[in-house]
C-alpha cells in the first residue's frame, strides 16, 4: 500500500483538481455512514488484517534496533567534553549535586573526564536555557558515573533511538504504508546529522524528542476526537439510526481530551528543553483544532468553523498551553528550592509596589526569564560554524563538534578523527526537492498528511529567518527533522505509486525506491568515521569534504 492510500480520507490523484472553498459534504444519513465518514472502513487497530498488526509495531522496533546500533557503539569516543557539552554535562553534575548550576573553576574540564569534580564552586551560573535536557543528560550520568562519557551521552543516545521508532510510527499512521514507515524510520535511523546530536551530549535531540511525542501524541488525539464525535452523534440517532437535522448545527460537546493533555505535557518539557519549542506549541495547537474543525465539517456539521472555535478551542487551550505552562513551571523546581541559585532572590532586592501579589519566588523566575530572553536575541557573537537558516536544508555548513589529529591509529604520518553534524546529503538534498512539492500539494490539496509535518517544519526551521543577526547553528535543525523525513517518506510513497497502477509502474517505483534506500546506505557507510569520531588518515578526512564550506 502506497502513501497515497488513506482508509479515513478519499484518494486524491495526481491530476485531481480542487477548489480552494469546497461545500461540507452532504450530512450522513445514518450512523454507519457517519462512523465510516469519520474512521474508515478499520477503526481500531485490532481490526486491521494480522500482517499489518505485526508491522504496525515490527517495523518501528526493527527501525529503533537500527538507530540503536549506530547511536550506541562505541558511545564514548571520544573521552573529552566536545563541544556544548563542556556547558550542559557539567550543568548536569551540579544538578545532580545540588538541583541548579554553578559555576566552575580553571582547567575544569580536563580534571572532569578523568572524575575529578573539585573545580566546581560555590556560586551559581548565569545559564539561558531552561532545566529539562540537562535533567535528562543527569539521568546517564546518575546511571553510569559522572566522569563515564558514556553516561554523559546515553540519555541523548536513548532518546535518539527512541526518536526513530516513532518516526517509523508516525509515518504508518499517516500514510498506511509498511514501506514507506520502513523508509522513513531507517532514513532517519541512518542520517548523519541524527546521529551525531544523538551521540553528544547537548540539548537539541532532547527538544527534537520530546517535540516529535507531541506530534504521535496529537495523531492519537486526532483519532479519538473523531471516535467521540461519532459516538455522540450516534446517541442522538433516531430508532431507524438517522441523525436528526438540528444535531448536526454545531455538532456535540467532545468533553477532555486526554491524548491532548498528554501532548501538552510533552510540549511543556519541549519548552523545558529550549524556548525554541513555543514556535510548536502555538503551530500544533492551531493544528490539533483544525483537525477537530476538519472533522466536524466531514460529519456533515453546518457550523463546523464556528463549532471548533467555541467547541473545541478552549479545552485545546487548556490542555496544550495551561497544562504544558504547569509542567514548564515544574522543571524549575531546582531552583526554586534553592537558596542561592542565580537571580534566585532578585525580587528581595527590587521590590515593585504593582507586582508585590506575586510571590517573589516567581517575580525573580519571571526577570530571569527577561534576562535570558534578551541574550538570546541579541547574541551576536561571531563563530566559525556559525550557518545560517538558508544553508540548513541543502547542509552548506555544518557544525564541527570534534576534531582532532591523533598521532597514531591510522597507519600514516597523519591521522584525523572528527565528528562534524552533516546530514546524509542525498536524504537532505532529496529531502529538500520533496519539501519543496509538498508545500505546492498542500497548497493545492490541503492532505492533512502533509499538514501536520509541514506544521512542524515550519514551526522549528521558520522562526529563525525572523533574527538573521543572531549566531545560529545548522544543528538547530534536528527539532524539525523527524517531519522533515516524514516529507521525504511521502514523496517516497508516491514514487512507489498506487496499489491500482499497472504492475510495470509499481514494480518501477519499488525498483526507484530501492535504488535510493542503497545508495543513502552506501553514502552513510561512507561518512560513518566522520560521524563518530573514528581515527582515519588526513587524506582520508579531506576526501570526505565534498563541499568547501565542510571544512
Amino acid at each position: 500500500m502506497s502513501a497515497a492510500t488513506d482508509t479515513r480520507e478519499p484518494r486524491l490523484g495526481w491530476n485531481n483538481r480542487r477548489r480552494w472553498v469546497v461545500a461540507p459534504p452532504a450530512p450522513p444519513r445514518v450512523v454507519d455512514e457517519l462512523r465510516e465518514r469519520l474512521l474508515g472502513p478499520l477503526d481500531w487497530w485490532r481490526d486491521w488484517p494480522a500482517l499489518q498488526r505485526t508491522l504496525y509495531w515490527a517495523i518501528p522496533l526493527v527501525t529503533a534496533v537500527i538507530a540503536g546500533l549506530l547511536r550506541f557503539t562505541d558511545l564514548s569516543r571520544p573521552h573529552s567534553l566536545i563541544f556544548d557539552e563542556t556547558y550542559y554535562v557539567k550543568d548536569a553534575y551540579s544538578y545532580l549535586q545540588f538541583g541548579y548550576e554553578r559555576n566552575w573553576g580553571e582547567d575544569a574540564n580536563a580534571k572532569f573526564i578523568v572524575g575529578d569534580f573539585s573545580s566546581i564552586q560555590s556560586t551559581p551560573e548565569y545559564v539561558v536555557h531552561p532545566p529539562v535536557g540537562k535533567w535528562m543528560i543527569a539521568f546517564g550520568m546518575w546511571l553510569f558515573g559522572p566522569s563515564s562519557s558514556f553516561g554523559w551521552r546515553f540519555s541523548a543516545a536513548l532518546v535518539g533511538t527512541l526518536s526513530v521508532a516513532l518516526t517509523a510510527w508516525a509515518a504508518y499512521k499517516l500514510f498506511r504504508s509498511p514501506v514507506v514507515a520502513a523508509a522513513a524510520g531507517v532514513l532517519l535511523a541512518v542520517d548523519g546529522h541524527h546521529i551525531t546530536m544523538s551521540r553528544i551530549g547537548i540539548l537539541d535531540v532532547f527538544l527534537s524528542f520530546w517535540l516529535l511525542v507531541a506530534f504521535c501524541l496529537l495523531l492519537k488525539d486526532r483519532d479519538d476526537g473523531r471516535r467521540r464525535l461519532a459516538a455522540r452523534l450516534g446517541r442522538l440517532a433516531r430508532p431507524d439510526g438517522r441523525i436528526p437535522a438540528t444535531a448536526l448545527t454545531t455538532g456535540p460537546w467532545l468533553g477532555v481530551r486526554w491524548w491532548r493533555v498528554a501532548a501538552g505535557v510533552s510540549l511543556g518539557l519541549a519548552v523545558g528543553v529550549k524556548w525554541s519549542a513555543l514556535a510548536f506549541v502555538a503551530g500544533f495547537g492551531l493544528l490539533t483544532v483544525l483537525w477537530d474543525a476538519s472533522a466536524r465539517r466531514r460529519a456533515g456539521i453546518r457550523a463546523w468553523l464556528p463549532a471548533a472555535v467555541v467547541r473545541d478551542a478552549p479545552l485545546a487551550v487548556v490542555s496544550i498551553i495551561v497544562v504544558g505552562g504547569a509542567v514548564y513551571l515544574s522543571t524549575w523546581t531546582g531552583w526554586l528550592l534553592s537558596s542561592d541559585g542565580y537571580f534566585r532572590h532578585w525580587a528581595d532586592t527590587h521590590p515593585d509596589p504593582v507586582w508585590q501579589w506575586v510571590p517573589g519566588a516567581l517575580r525573580s523566575l519571571a526577570h530571569y526569564h527577561l534576562e535570558a530572553y534578551s541574550f538570546h536575541t541579541t547574541l551576536t557573537t561571531t563563530h566559525p560554524y556559525a550557518a545560517s537558516p538558508w544553508s540548513w536544508l541543502v547542509q552548506g555548513r555544518p557544525t564541527s563538534f570534534y576534531y582532532a589529529e591523533p598521532s597514531t591509529g591510522c597507519g600514516a604520518d597523519r591521522c584525523s578523527s572528527a565528528v562534524l553534524a552533516l546530514g546524509n546529503p542525498l536524504i537532505w538534498w532529496a529531502g529538500t526537492i520533496a519539501l519543496a512539492i509538498a508545500v505546492l500539494l498542500w497548497a493545492g490539496r490541503r492532505d492533512w498528511r502533509l499538514g501536520g509535518p509541514l506544521c512542524g517544519i515550519a514551526a522549528g526551521y521558520l522562526p529563525w529567518f525572523l533574527y538573521p543577526e543572531r549566531t545560529m547553528f545548522a544543528f538547530y535543525e534536528v527539532s524539525f527533522e523527524p517531519f522533515f523525513i516524514l516529507i521525504l517518506a511521502y514523496m517516497i510513497g508516491h514514487v512507489l505509486g498506487r496499489p491500482t497502477d499497472p504492475p510495470w509502474r509499481r514494480q518501477a517505483g519499488l525498483l526507484g525506491v530501492g535504488l535510493y534506500i542503497v545508495l543513502v546506505l552506501i553514502v552513510s557507510a561512507y561518512f560513518m568515521p566522520i560521524w563518530t569520531a573514528q581515527t582515519i588518515t588526513y587524506v582520508d578526512w579531506r576526501l570526505h569534504m565534498w563541499m568547501p564550506s565542510w571544512v
